[in-house]
């Protein structure tokens, strides 16, 4: 029945699934603690209003993409699609502005009605980092390093390149649009509808046109990099000096841009050639003035986003890291369930073979990957011993059940 099957755009995390998407999301946590990051946990759904602000009215995934509902109140709600501004409503409403600089980790599911396609769910999940209230070049160089060392600890690095550009400051920002609205007013009747009707509410968006008409037109326009003020352009220079300094390695992409105005100076993604179409695995930037867009006081920041989708699926398979020990009754099975309990009380992860002769069982233990099986049969049980059985060598002992502990520790 369909109705049994997951709704299109989801999938169920299996063991393996989950197994590699535990592995990107602790690698990215236990990274981000190294540079000083702590957790915030921010609600998976929140008034509409903090999307429509933040993401722009205009914007694709709010005109398109946004899970919205009114609640039992008449409230209109939204299943979070992105992180962002949800940690920015949680600075303000949690009146954090005396806490500067913040820097703030962040993981879970997020919601965009897309059309779904490899790394591409209409339920996915992110990790993500903000760095709130430091202006400085470094902040962004320091936030660049954090991703870096996170997909290099994945195995990534030479998977993926990082592709960077600058937004200027809003005097930039503020004559690029001007030399871009000119040069795209000569084609308004060729440009897509959507794109119509971004060139005088927000032509930057413009350039992230999927459509390939706007994409041929947008080949040739101006780039940001000609309209950049003396301060942005010294400004970026520092974060790339800084990138250099640490040994990263990226290259300048003029094209890349973020189309909302409280976007600014460094704009940056990890992008990689092995998942076709879906090529960006993290992207981020700094957004100076989004706080102020939302209401708060003006605070900096700069942050990223990676999809744990498309980052596992570069990881690839992942094994348990702590292989368990499979007890094996042959006899009295509630006397192996005590064994078992013993074994886990004191950290040891078992498996307990519930059923099926000694072959089966055996079986069992070799798929689940167990490193011992711990066999306890008739004879075993009225010597009160067990047989410990090496997996990896098929060599085995007896050890009196006294010692189970004390042998296993040394094995292990």
């Amino acid at each position: 029945m369909s109705s049994l099957q997951p709704v299109r755009g989801t999938h169920d995390l299996l063991p393996d699934d989950a197994r590699r998407h535990r592995k990107v999301e602790e690698t990215a946590f236990a990274c981000a603690r190294r540079y000083g990051f702590g957790e915030i946990v921010t609600p998976i759904f929140e008034f509409t209003d903090v999307f429509a602000r933040t993401l722009g009215e205009t914007s694709d995934v709010v005109t398109k993409e946004m899970y919205t509902f009114a609640d039992r109140s008449g409230e209109s709600l939204t299943l979070r699609p992105e992180g962002t501004a949800g940690v920015a409503r949680a600075f303000i409403s949690g009146g954090l502005a005396q806490s500067l600089p913040l820097k703030l980790f962040y993981r879970g599911p997020m919601f965009r009605h897309e059309r779904p396609q490899k790394g591409r769910l209409r339920q996915f999940h992110q990790v993500g980092v903000e760095l709130l209230g430091v202006e400085s070049p470094l902040a962004d160089v320091e936030v660049i390093a954090l991703a870096w060392r996170v997909l290099s600890e994945l195995g990534l690095a030479s998977k993926v390149r990082l592709e960077i550009n600058t937004l200027g400051d809003a005097e930039s920002r503020e004559a690029y649009r001007n030399t871009l609205v000119a040069y795209l007013s000569q084609f308004r009747d060729a440009l897509s509808e959507d794109s119509r009707n971004r060139l005088d509410r927000n032509p930057l968006r413009i350039l992230d046109s999927k459509d390939e008409g706007d994409r041929r037109i947008v080949e040739n326009a101006p780039l940001m990099s000609d309209s950049l003020s003396p301060a942005a352009r010294e400004f970026f220079t520092q974060v790339t000096d800084g990138l250099h300094a640490l040994g990263i390695p990226f290259i300048l992409n003029p094209k890349l841009v973020r189309g909302l105005d409280y976007y600014c100076h460094t704009a940056f993604e990890f992008t990689t050639t092995e998942l076709g179409a879906q090529g960006t695995v993290l992207a981020g930037g700094r957004y100076d003035e989004l706080i102020a867009t939302m209401g708060g006081p003006r605070t900096p920041g700069i942050g990223w986003a990676a999809g744990v989708e498309r980052l596992s699926m570069l990881v690839g398979e992942v094994a348990d890291e702590a292989r368990p020990v499979s007890v094996i009754p042959m006899g009295d099975a509630m006397a192996a369930m005590v064994v078992a309990e013993r074994l886990r009380r004191i950290g040891r992860s078992v498996e307990m073979g519930f059923s099926g002769n000694m072959k089966k069982r055996m079986a069992r233990a070799n798929k689940v990957n167990a490193r011992f099986a711990v066999i306890l049969g008739e004879e075993e049980a009225a010597r009160n011993a067990v047989t410990i059985r090496d997996l990896d060598t098929s060599t085995q002992d007896e050890v009196p059940l006294a010692q189970l502990e004390e042998y296993l520790g040394r094995l292990l």
